[in-house]
């Protein structure tokens, strides 16, 4: 690579007059921009020396790799004369340039209270999905199956109970992962969703009907009657109790000491945060959820299919904001509505599975029609992905980078969303929105299901084929290579030679790269691999070779192994932003280590006391190089010097 050459081409790409400051980690060149629309991304995705972009938290991330990056960078900031910055300095930046405005912030909340329960409520929702394939009837004949094979029933029934239970404890769920968002002691959250739980009170389903009918009963406290309502499928209650209870914790830690904290902080917090619960806050806010869902059924049962249609326009633009990281609130009381009265269902999981067929069967088409390499290369995994309900690769990685993609398949999801609409396609369950998701659609509607996904998919592929065909004839050829084929060095893993094995650097439970909350690792961009969640606070050479790459912060090491492997060790994420604290550096740039020799220290209590992830990921650099890199499943939890990793 000519390090001034990517600089120059990087700096025209995105224009010296666009750059508000610069930085760099391990792997990626991490920009402040002006304007982010005023970039010729065309210039950067051919860029034969870069491996990729992508925009977050208000930084635009280019990804060079390691042992590149920093030289880049140097010959960038010599080039455009800017103030050399840290990456701390650039989140500054971005933050004080870039102010979400309520509305994403009120997402972005909802986001990360919801994202983390997301498992949790996919399980259940499967679980439900199961349940009703069995106990329905009209799915695969007249009677359901446990009718025509009683022996099923008792399993029914079990898988029944399992499916309810995150549901019906959803207040918990969601009282833990709120106050852990709001900064409060999240056990402390679990245990005000249990209070608002408690079978000692009146479900939370039969609120209004004890109400109406005067059934409700009520506590006398000092003259004032408190009803003894639950929240068992309520979402608002339960984020705004804990808000309270974790600003009330904050306040009792600042102003108690020592002892007398540890004892009180707990009880004064939930105590109050527990009357409050049940005389203004949970009343409140169960009025205005409420009011939200009936709002929403309303205006699906006025505008039907219609509706539907606008809002299969729109479903892929929405998530392209972010705003659909609201939705798992609404729909979850939806299902929970329906699990509980037996009416209704859920109406946005239907459009969601028509939106993501239709981005897929775009993103199929390109990879069809595509001469360009490296689209072609993300295409199919991105298409693929999309089919299965995640389409976050093919929007952002292929259908929004060519644009006419993205919005044929939003007509196209509008057209199955239509058909939805028409035949009153319900959901009963959550679960994958693609392919899979029949399973969850109310028994008797699965085949039209079927059907208007396959309308989105084909529909989708066939005119963005047509339209793709035409564009490919007027775009401009990719640009050639300029370098010579590299010939085959010593460093280049020989065809003849035997595996090379790969030992575990840390203690920890090994994890699919795909797991790692970093787009550059879980899609593998710097390469193949394998990431480890640490539970000790060393690191280890995983094997014998050479230090090509000690970073000062500690916190990423890159390695040549004796026959030819290129890795980078890099130790959580973002964690560049700590600037060395927490960590110790054991060697240097050209020294050679045998495999268990000791890299390196880092304190996972500090990086998780900055707010950031620890998880350790090994990245093969050079992973084409290699016709298959496997990991060695000898068991979840690994230790130091534990075959690891397979490059055959």
């Amino acid at each position: 690579m000519n390090h001034k050459e990517v600089a120059e081409r990087i700096i025209t790409a995105v224009g010296a007059d666009n750059i508000q400051a610069a930085a760099h980690c391990a792997t990626r060149l991490r920009l402040v921009l002006k304007d982010s629309e005023a970039i010729n991304q065309d210039a950067l995705d051919n860029d034969p020396d870069l491996k990729g972009t992508f925009e977050a938290a208000g930084q635009y991330q280019i990804i060079v790799g390691p042992g590149d990056v920093n030289t880049v960078y140097d010959e960038f900031v010599k080039l455009t004369g800017i103030s050399e910055a840290s990456t701390a300095d650039l989140k500054e930046i971005a933050a004080h340039q870039k102010k979400q405005n309520p509305l994403m912030a009120l997402v972005k909340l909802l986001s990360d209270i919801f994202v983390p329960l997301i498992p949790a409520l996919v399980a259940g929702g499967l679980l439900m999905a199961l349940n009703n394939a069995l106990t329905a009837e009209h799915l695969f004949a007249a009677k359901s199956v446990v009718e025509m094979f009683p022996a099923w029933k008792g399993f029914a029934d079990i898988v029944n109970t399992m499916s309810a239970a995150p549901f019906t404890f959803m207040p918990i769920l969601i009282g833990f992962s709120a106050t852990k968002r709001f900064g409060g002691n999240p056990y402390l959250g679990a245990v005000l969703g249990m209070i608002m739980v408690m079978p000692a009170l009146v479900n939370g389903y039969g609120v209004a009907a004890a109400i109406t009918n005067h059934t409700m009963t009520y506590w006398d406290v000092f003259g004032f009657n408190v009803a003894q309502a639950g929240y068992q499928g309520q979402v608002l209650p339960v984020i705004g109790v804990a808000f309270i209870l974790a600003k009330l914790e904050k306040f009792f830690h600042k102003h108690l000491n020592d002892a007398v904290d540890f004892t009180f902080t707990p009880l004064l917090s939930v105590i109050i945060t527990g009357f409050l619960t049940f005389t203004i806050v949970g009343p409140a806010l169960r009025f205005v959820s409420n009011g939200l869902t009936d709002g929403l059924v309303g205006l699906y049962n006025t505008l039907g299919a219609a509706g539907m249609l606008i809002f299969g326009a729109f479903y892929s633009a929405i998530v392209v904001t972010g705003l659909h990281q609201s939705f798992p609130a609404i729909e979850t009381m939806l299902i929970t509505n329906y699990q509980h009265a037996g009416v209704g269902g859920d109406f946005i999981f239907p459009v969601a599975a028509c939106a993501n067929m239709a981005q897929a069967g775009a993103t199929f088409a390109i990879f069809f029609i595509t001469k360009n390499v490296k689209t072609k290369a993300l295409a199919a995994p991105a298409g693929v992905s999309a089919v299965l309900g995640i389409t976050e690769p093919a929007l952002f990685g292929i259908n929004l980078k060519l644009k006419y993609p993205f919005f044929i398949a939003l007509g196209a999801s509008a057209i199955g969303s239509l058909f939805m609409g028409i035949f009153h396609v319900l959901a009963v369950s959550l679960g994958s929105a693609g392919l899979i998701g029949f399973i969850s659609i109310k028994a008797g509607y699965n085949l039209q299901f079927i059907v208007a996904i396959l309308i989105s998919f084909i529909l989708a592929f066939v005119v963005t084929t047509f339209y793709g065909r035409k564009k490919e004839k007027t775009h401009a050829p990719e640009p050639k290579q300029t370098t010579t084929p590299e010939k085959e060095s010593e460093n280049t893993p020989n065809k003849k030679e035997q595996n090379e094995i790969l030992l575990t650097p840390t203690n920890g439970e090994a994890l699919p790269l795909s797991t790692v909350k970093d787009p550059v690792f879980s899609k593998e961009v710097m390469g193949k691999g394998i990431a480890i969640a640490p539970s000790t606070d060393q690191l280890f050479a995983p094997c014998d070779g050479e230090i090509l790459i000690a970073y000062e912060t500690g916190h990423a090491y890159g390695l040549r192994s004796t026959q030819g492997a290129e890795l980078l060790l890099h130790i959580g994420i973002d964690t560049v932003s700590m600037n060395g604290k927490g960590f110790t550096q054991n060697v240097s740039v050209g020294q050679h280590v045998k495999a268990g020799d000791l890299l390196g220290t880092f304190d996972r209590s500090a990086i998780k006391a900055a707010g950031l992830d620890d998880t350790l990921m090994m990245i093969i650099t050079n992973s084409t190089n290699y016709k298959a890199i496997l990991p060695i499943n000898e068991t979840p939890s690994v230790k130091v010097g534990q075959k690891i990793l397979s490059l055959n």
